[in-house]
């Protein structure tokens, strides 16, 4: 079986490309998954051909990547708007990251919405491989009629619901089509000494010899060769599914470019997982891709043994199933299965660096319904977060509430409808709070007596506090002058002990950051001090100096690492200025052709805005990371709106 991935940017007819491809010689049998990963087996050419087609949404990317690790090729499609090529940044990004061969198909020609030379010319921007044109159209009027073969020079006249019908090339075609081959075989000389000396010498190249030398420079992946078509007419389509067929690289292919990415004995490389979701009823299913022999139902796979091997498109499991090397599979009760990994006999092993999907920016706290949900609820995020690689499961600082981080609103409702109909727990989000810290400003001396009689023993404990400022990212710090023994140094560690404890709340209600105490000077009492009453009487005097040492409410500050194509960079500065934020710099992204990375300190509260504007700038592209990087003073109108939230349960900490 051969494998290859669909995908590309919402609304450019992904589909439709692959029910009218797997429709040529019969009908498909198809298949999905709760992410939107659609799977269609078919046969063309005497050989059967499993067709991913990846969801379109910038939020599912990570599935995306995914289905390109089990792809012997993929096929991009795109829009025949020159505007909207940038909506295939984040997919050439991945595709070339990935290395798989590529075949760009720019989809529904037959409602053009500019010059087809205008949308290559776009697309190139964001494509370190050439994008190499195969196909040209031919017009009649302002319509598009049919295509032109660039190596073979013949005519196709599109037919609705027939096979397109062969022409001669049109006179008003003739010129564009020899300007066009003329280039193209330009292109393909730089990779094939024997093309040069011929078009050198200015010998025509015979057919034959060209369409071997655009197999070939597709399976090293050399360039992108580009098809046109219109799916939803059928036009193309054939066209398309033949250039798979003849210049595609087979499974043993992929399995040499799995191995070297992850340094794995390609003799021991047996199959890649790529996708798993959980049924209800049913559990854990992970779809994989045999990449070697010798797999069956309790065959050693990845440690240990190998679950009901099931057909994918009725779910039926058979013991006797002997997937051959190239064939995709699902499996049950294979828990161990990680997705998306490369698996040996003995070993899961990581997949290469490049799956590695967007960081998630959208983050919330999932609110439990029930008290049974809320026990539950913890141990099934942690199963969907390893079937969800977009998804990041953490704990909020503080409660302690299930914190997810999603790719974005999209994604978020599809985990609560997930938690809903599978695993039956219902949720509701809210907004996390910023983490707030306080310290003071000036410093102050108190002077405190922990003096208490309760029958027998009582408690004693004198102690003189000097509190001061220290500086940003010092911490807490903790010293004593103490001379003569007024406090005996056993009880140095109760005394600091209690002033760490009074920096757990704060006058404004936020733990305190940044500050020293110093003991200087006590008393203590023979019998009734202890380790106790000095420690009682460090968190008293520390907590009545923090009241006088006029206390500011300190915001975090996060570096953030913001990944936007470069057609968008002109309207960041903007956005991170209207957020009270800092534009630090910005460099060429060197790993992604057409991309920035801008730098920019952001304040912890304007994150969720950062989000929200970026989404809206980049039409959903662009994304950031982060990492803490200091706490910054916070005063105002600002500051004494957070103050008063934090006397209401569960909305700043």
């Amino acid at each position: 079986m051969r494998c290859f991935t669909v995908l590309g940017p919402s609304q450019t007819g992904k589909s439709t490309v692959v029910e009218k491809l797997g429709s040529l010689e019969g009908t498909p049998r198809k298949s999905s998954s709760p992410y939107g990963l659609n799977l269609s087996e078919f046969t063309f050419g005497n050989e059967a051909w499993c067709a991913l087609d990846a969801p379109g949404p910038n939020e599912a990317l990570a599935h995306a990547q995914h289905a390109l690790l089990a792809s012997d090729a993929c096929i991009l499609c795109v829009s025949s708007a020159p505007e909207e090529a940038v909506l295939a940044a984040p997919y050439l990004r991945i595709i070339e990251a990935s290395g798989t061969p590529c075949i760009l198909f720019v989809n529904r020609m037959d409602e053009p919405r500019g010059r087809l030379r205008d949308v290559i010319a776009a697309l190139q921007d964001y494509a370190s491989h050439t994008l190499l044109l195969r196909q040209i159209p031919i017009r009649e009027a302002d319509r598009i009629v049919g295509s032109c073969d660039l190596i073979s020079e013949r005519a196709w006249r599109y037919r609705e619901g027939q096979t397109s019908a062969l022409i001669a090339i049109p006179e008003s075609t003739a010129e564009r089509e020899h300007e066009a081959r003329t280039e193209l075989l330009e292109h393909l000389s730089e990779f094939d000494d024997w093309l040069l000396e011929e078009l050198i010498e200015d010998r025509e190249p015979p057919s034959d010899a060209l369409y071997a030398i655009s197999s070939r420079v597709l399976r090293e992946n050399r360039v992108i060769p580009v098809l046109i078509g219109a799916a939803s007419h059928g036009n193309g389509m054939t066209r398309l599914m033949k250039a798979l067929r003849h210049e595609a690289p087979p499974v043993g292919i992929l399995r040499q470019r799995l191995a070297h990415a992850g340094t794995v004995d390609e003799g021991k490389l047996l199959a890649v997982s790529f996708h798993a979701y959980h049924r209800q009823n049913v559990g854990k299913t992970v779809l994989v891709r045999a990449l070697g022999e010798g797999l069956r139902q309790g065959a050693s796979l990845g440690g240990s043994s190998l679950g009901a091997v099931q057909n994918l498109a009725n779910g039926r499991s058979n013991s006797a199933v002997l997937p051959a090397p190239g064939e995709v599979f699902a499996t049950v009760k294979s828990d161990h299965l990680r997705v998306p990994s490369l698996l040996t006999p003995g070993a899961v092993i990581a997949p290469p660096e490049w799956t590695e999907p967007p960081t998630p920016m959208l983050e919330r706290i999932l609110v439990p319904g029930s008290e049974r949900d809320e026990n539950k609820l913890s141990e099934t995020l942690a199963k969907l977060s390893e079937t969800d690689r977009g998804l990041k499961v953490l704990q909020e600082e503080g409660t302690g509430a299930q914190l997810v981080r999603a790719q974005g609103p999209v994604h978020l409702r599809e985990l609560c409808r997930t938690l809903a109909e599978v695993f039956h727990i219902s949720v509701t989000d809210r907004t996390p709070s910023p983490i707030y810290r306080e310290t003071i400003t000036k410093p102050s001396e108190v002077h405190y007596r922990h003096r208490k009689q309760t029958g027998g023993a009582g408690q004693f404990a004198d102690v003189k506090l000097s509190i001061h400022p220290n500086e940003r990212g010092q911490g807490f710090t903790f010293g004593e002058t103490v001379k003569g023994g007024a406090v005996p140094r056993n009880y140095f560690p109760a005394v600091e002990a209690g002033a760490r404890e009074a920096m757990e709340k704060g006058p404004l209600g936020f733990e305190v950051i940044d500050v020293g105490v110093t003991l200087s000077d006590g008393q203590h009492h023979a019998v009734d001090s202890s380790e106790h009453a000095f420690r009682t009487a460090s968190k008293m005097g520390v907590r009545q100096a923090l009241a006088e040492g006029s206390t500011v409410l300190m915001q975090p500050v996060f570096r953030s690492e913001i990944h936007i194509p470069s057609v968008y960079s002109g309207s960041l500065v903007q956005i991170v200025s209207a957020l009270n934020g800092q534009v630090l710099g910005f460099d060429r992204d060197e790993t992604a052709k057409g991309w920035d990375i801008f730098r920019a300190l952001v304040p912890g509260g304007a994150l969720e805005e950062l989000a929200r504007a970026l989404r809206s700038a980049t039409q959903g592209i662009g994304y950031f990371s982060k990492t803490f990087d200091h706490f910054e003073e916070l005063y105002g109108k600002e500051a004494d709106a957070i103050v008063r939230a934090k006397e209401k349960p569960g909305t700043a900490h």
